[in-house]
């Protein structure tokens, strides 16, 4: 399925190009990478109006992955289908948390704003849970990473826009 074609289906079911962006934001691997650029180069959104969007959809699951993922990964790991994908997961997430151990908050920062897949707040919130870093610290990081990748990310879309 092409990406028109998911989002035509979205709009299809009434929902306004908004609300698109701030679903696009909160999936994981996508979060706001993918966002920002449907949002502003195909719904053409102002990038005034999409990032704060993009922003506040990639932070949503940010405080239930970080007060709740460790509970759900160690019942999950119990269960045979899930016990692999949380191994990898946490495998995963211990590799590239290694930023965090060496720099703290700053090395959070930077894994959740370094524009790439798997890198993001989803990832963040894992490595963060993972590491034991305290919420508050956890999520201001993480909120501090999100906008930079966000300016990063709107950035690109505008170069883009006046490129192509």
């Amino acid at each position: 399925m092409h990406l028109s074609s998911i989002l035509n289906t979205l709009l299809d079911l009434g929902l306004s190009k908004e609300t698109i962006v701030v679903i696009i934001s909160t999936l994981p691997i996508v979060e706001l990478r993918g966002a920002l650029p449907v949002a502003i180069n195909v719904f053409h959104l102002s990038w005034h109006r999409a990032l704060p969007l993009a922003i506040a959809g990639n932070l949503i699951p940010v405080p239930l992955l970080l007060l709740f993922f460790g509970a759900i990964s160690r019942r999950l790991s119990r269960i045979g289908i899930f016990r692999r994908w949380i191994n990898w997961l946490e495998e995963h997430s211990r590799q590239r948390g290694k930023i965090i151990e060496r720099y703290k908050r700053l090395g959070l920062i930077l894994l959740v704003a370094i524009p790439l897949p798997f890198t993001g707040a989803w990832t963040g919130s894992l490595v963060a849970t993972i590491f034991e870093v305290r919420f508050r610290q956890a999520f201001l990081a993480i909120l501090t990473g999100v906008c930079i990748a966000g300016a990063i990310v709107t950035a690109i879309c505008l170069l883009a826009l006046k490129w192509l």
